[in-house]
């Protein structure tokens, strides 16, 4: 999508398949905007929208689609590119507003009456809205940053760890509503803890490309972990008290909610090869020369 962008060719197998970072995260967010529409409707039906402002953030998400549509035919058809940056510069910081005003609103909802604990437990997810600011700085970052680029692939990781720090929150709070009444349900919290303390090494020390393929292989488990979840949810949907399976979803275990674990670990593939393809693996490497690689790494 831009003169600048990293473009490289993906061989799997006898194919060698076209990749622009650019346009692969364009499409990541375009994806999570559908998605995060669909996942806030079910979530704000099951006390009916009860406040009008509820309606907000899926029509938002709708009219997000839209315009980063026209964006991209603006660029690609037209070759006005100007429109493509600043409709995504609008929709992203839009969508940072609305995600943090979401914390607030969902908060609003007991924890600022009581301020404890176990309001924060029973609280809205406190946490979910920060998917919308996430995506708000990815469209930013896309047009702010230079495509594939070192820069451009730690932000992406940084913007990977912080959606599993998310995770770990959201995770924690949802099953400690129900005390963890199975084992199983501590996986994620786990798990998620794993992922963000793995993405940030780089941060921290220079590392290889050695390190990159365990990190690319760690996010792999982070996707299975997510598709466990995804069954284990909707397994417990479909056998819910209520003779109704639309109001044993919307009431019941969040259907999509374990979807964010390969969702984000599609962010982190992303980023992770661009920053293995930059040729500087470590992101610390040119901050913190007194340190050497371990080539055990």
């Amino acid at each position: 999508m831009a003169a600048g962008s990293d473009d490289v060719r993906l061989r799997i197998g006898p194919f060698a398949v076209r990749y622009d970072p650019q346009v692969a995260l364009e499409l990541f967010v375009l994806f999570n905007f559908v998605a995060l529409g669909f996942d806030i409707f079910l979530a704000h039906s099951e006390n009916q929208f009860r406040r009008p402002a509820e309606y907000f953030p899926v029509y938002f998400a709708g009219a997000a689609v839209a315009l980063l549509l026209a964006g991209v035919a603006a660029k690609a058809i037209w070759h006005r590119a100007a429109v493509w940056r600043d409709l995504g510069y609008l929709v992203g910081w839009v969508s940072i507003v609305i995600g943090l005003a979401g914390v607030i609103y969902h908060l609003d909802s007991q924890f600022f009456y009581e301020r404890t604990l176990r309001s924060l437990t029973y609280a809205a997810p406190f946490a979910a809205p920060l998917a919308l600011t996430g995506i708000g700085l990815l469209l930013i970052l896309n047009r702010m940053v230079e495509p594939g680029s070192r820069l451009w692939a730690e932000w992406v990781i940084l913007l990977t760890a912080g959606g599993f720090f998310g995770n770990f929150v959201l995770s924690l709070t949802d099953h400690a509503a129900n005390g963890f009444f199975r084992p199983i349900e501590w996986l994620p919290v786990v798990s998620g803890a794993f992922a963000v303390s793995f993405l940030l090494v780089p941060f921290l020390v220079p590392v290889s490309r050695r390190y990159l393929g365990l990190c690319a292989l760690v996010l792999l488990v982070e996707a299975a972990v997510g598709a466990l979840g995804f069954i284990l949810h909707n397994l417990a949907n479909l056998s819910g008290p209520s003779a109704s399976v639309f109001e044993n979803f919307i009431a019941g275990a969040p259907p999509m909610a374990p979807l964010l674990f390969p969702n984000l670990a599609a962010l982190g593939w992303m980023g992770l090869w661009s920053l293995s393809s930059s040729g500087r693996e470590s992101v610390s490497a040119t901050r913190t020369r007194s340190f050497s690689a371990d080539p055990s790494l």
